[in-house]
Parts: structure tokens; C-alpha cells; sequence
């Protein structure tokens, strides 16, 4: 593998990343449209609620939403999301948050979508109630959480519904929708990794989420920073009035009525609960390349591209004691066709965990997927290029041949 990377230059060793786009190791490789918008951007100015308000169209238009809005990660869409069902248009509201004390702050979630990442829900001062059980798990045939459950736990403090969206979560998102909106509730829905299949750009939002939270460094391949919101217009409208820099006087401030109503503000908002969460000129031109650019990509093409390469390296291990190898469909946690390697550590003389370990320790370091340990590592091909795909296989098989 080349050793002249910037991160050598800078005394510090690259990552062979077999393991997805994962923000501990810098998510994915950016799309060179992105990073040339990005460099142009660099050179010019622009006023943010302009590019924001294009950004919003974009996002509308490949989403079905009514609205869209560029943010500095997933995390910070689904904060700003809360925010937005907190204060609405309500100025004063967004000048208090995080402080909910005399505002709807009760966000409804089910304990089985409850993850660390719902701490961007609290971070905009929401209070998560959980509702359901984890019975499903028991074998009993019973479901984990009902219907009526978020219902019933949907009081005049609720602001919301969250929902995480993964292949296996339940009840499912229409009937979750339904029951939300019987109830004038909104439903926010962290969909951040769940992009391929493409189509999902579209399904949460015709399933009747109220705002959809996606990254916009993950498959998109645009600025790791970026993630995006797709929703209900009068949601996003918050949203931008709480992130955008409002630091203006109120006779000359015309913010792009597409995205920002004043009329209905009646005011100019403070810096809001979105101000520590900005997003550059940069990062806003070189999402939109990116967005545009994963629209447009052959997506089965791709597919087929990860597939081969997981099944050159399950060639390699195949004939390895102790080792069995299986790749998955798109239909788990992750989006692509991922190699599942379980090692009997016994017959293969050492572990899954000691594999993981060693290859981390490397120059480059090798990063292989750690969640299915102690008994198996997953290689996910979505960020590897032919030539890493056989740096990987090369450097698993040493490891077994140690």
C-alpha cells in the first residue's frame, strides 16, 4: 500500500478502512466532485440562507419532501429536528431551549430504538419517554412494542415521536405515522446510514415521517460534516431559524422567504440552540455535488462491484481451519453485501478478537468490522478500492498463517 498519504506526512498512520463508513475513521471518501465544488467554494462568498434555501429545493425534489436542510452531521438533524418540534415559530420558545420548562419537551420512543445516538434528541432538551418492552426476545411470539402503546403515552407535553429506522425495527413506520399523527404529533426518523437503497431517499417520507434525518458522508460520499433533514416545511423553516446566523438588525433582514417566513416568526430569532452546529460555504456546495451525484449513480452496478470484492476475500479464508465465512444480503444493519468471517479460534489457533487487534495495530492500520466479536469480524467492501481489497485479504490471511 502507498505510505505517502497526508496523514504519513503528518506523523500519523493512515486507516485501510474495511469496515464502512464509520465516523471513527472518517466516515467515506468524498466524491472528487464534491471536493472540487468544495475548493471553489473556498474562493468566493455567498450569503448561507441562499445556499441553504438551493440546498433545501435539491433535497425536495429527490426526497419528496416539502423542504430540505444541510446540517453538520445526522446527529445535528436529528437536535436541530428536535428543536424544530419543540419551538416551531415560536421565537421566544427557541430562545430558551434547552430549557423546556413550560414547553412540550417529551419526545415518545420506543426502548428497543433507543441508542446512544437519541442523545442528540436530549441535547435539544427533550425528555425521551419509553414506551414498550423487550419481550420479543423472550421467544414468546409477543412484539417488543404496540401501537397503542405510543399512543397511550402521548400527552399536551409530547413534541414528538422518534423513530429509528433499520430493516428489523417495529411496529412499522406507517403505523407508528398513524397513530402520531391522530394526535397532531410529528414523527422524526434517524435514518442516517440507511442510504443505499436509494429508493429510501423517498420511502420515509411517502411512509409519513414528518422530518427524516440522513448522512450526508456516508454512501452520499459527500463532506463527512454534512448530514441532511427532509420533511414538513414548517419544520425546516425552524430548523434554518434556529441554526442560520440571525445576528442581524431587523430593518434589513430578508432572509429567503422559500425557506425562512418572517411573518410568521414576527421577529428576529437570537442565536439558536443550531449555532454551535454551523455548516460552511464548503461543506453546503460540496453536499449538493454529492446529492446530485448520488442520484444519478448506477446503484446496482455498485452493489455488484462490493459484492465481488467481499467474494475474493471469502475465496482467500475459505481454506483457513477454523474459519467460516458467509456474506450478507442488504438487509441487515448494513446497506451492502458484507463478509461475515467466524473463527474457531481452537482450530484456527487464534481468536476473531486477536485478529481484529493485530490488524489494528498495523502500519497502515486495518480496520475490519469489531461488532459481531468474540466470535466473528465483519469486512464491509463499501469504502475499499480493488487494490485495498487485496491489501485486506492479503493481511487477514497473514494473520492466520502467523
Amino acid at each position: 500500500m502507498p505510505d505517502d498519504t497526508i496523514y504519513e506526512d503528518l506523523g500519523v498512520p493512515s486507516v485501510v478502512n474495511a469496515t464502512g463508513t464509520k465516523t471513527r475513521i472518517g466516515g467515506s471518501r468524498i466524491r472528487p466532485e464534491a471536493v472540487d465544488a468544495m475548493n471553489r467554494a473556498a474562493d468566493a462568498f455567498v450569503r448561507l440562507s441562499d445556499l441553504q434555501a438551493r440546498a433545501s429545493d435539491l433535497i425536495a425534489d429527490v426526497t419528496g419532501a416539502q423542504a430540505g436542510y444541510v446540517t453538520s452531521g445526522a446527529a445535528a438533524a436529528l437536535a436541530l429536528g428536535a428543536a424544530a418540534c419543540i419551538a416551531g415559530d415560536d421565537i421566544g420558545a427557541m430562545a430558551q431551549l434547552p430549557d423546556t420548562e413550560g414547553l412540550p419537551g417529551e419526545i415518545v420512543m420506543a426502548r428497543t430504538h433507543r441508542t446512544g445516538y437519541d442523545h442528540a434528541l436530549r441535547a435539544a432538551g427533550a425528555r425521551i419517554v419509553d414506551v414498550g418492552t423487550n419481550d420479543h426476545h423472550l421467544g414468546t411470539g409477543a412484539q417488543n412494542v404496540e401501537p397503542w402503546e405510543y399512543a397511550d403515552a402521548i400527552t399536551e407535553d409530547t413534541a414528538a415521536v422518534a423513530y429509528v429506522q433499520k430493516p428489523y425495527t417495529e411496529p412499522s413506520l406507517e403505523a407508528v405515522c398513524d397513530v402520531a399523527h391522530d394526535h397532531n404529533v410529528p414523527v422524526v426518523v434517524d435514518a442516517a446510514a440507511e442510504l443505499p437503497p436509494v429508493t429510501n431517499l423517498e420511502a420515509f417520507i411517502d411512509a409519513g415521517a414528518d422530518l427524516v434525518a440522513f448522512s450526508g458522508g456516508k454512501a452520499i460520499r459527500g463532506p463527512q460534516t454534512t448530514g441532511f433533514l427532509a420533511g414538513r416545511a414548517a419544520l425546516v423553516s425552524s430548523v434554518a431559524a434556529q441554526h442560520l446566523d440571525m445576528h442581524a438588525a431587523e430593518a434589513v433582514w430578508e432572509p429567503p422567504t422559500t425557506l425562512v417566513d418572517p411573518e410568521a416568526l414576527g421577529g428576529v430569532p437570537r442565536q439558536g440552540i443550531g449555532r454551535p452546529m454551523k455548516v460552511g460555504k464548503e461543506e453546503l456546495a460540496g453536499f449538493i455535488r454529492a446529492l446530485d451525484a448520488f442520484k444519478a449513480e448506477d446503484h446496482d452496478a455498485r452493489q455488484r462491484e462490493w459484492r465481488a470484492r467481499s467474494e475474493r476475500i471469502a475465496a482467500t479464508l475459505d481454506s483457513v481451519a477454523g474459519v467460516r465465512t458467509s456474506i450478507t444480503a442488504a438487509d441487515k444493519t448494513a446497506v451492502a453485501p458484507e463478509l461475515t468471517v467466524t473463527v474457531e479460534a481452537g482450530s484456527a489457533g487464534i481468536s476473531a478478537t486477536e485478529v481484529v487487534g493485530a490488524l489494528r495495530r498495523e502500519e497502515p492500520r486495518v480496520f475490519v468490522g469489531a461488532d459481531d466479536l468474540p466470535e466473528a469480524f465483519t469486512v464491509n467492501p463499501m469504502c475499499l478500492t480493488d487494490e485495498e481489497t487485496t491489501y485486506v485479504d492479503e493481511r487477514i490471511r497473514a494473520q492466520f498463517d502467523a
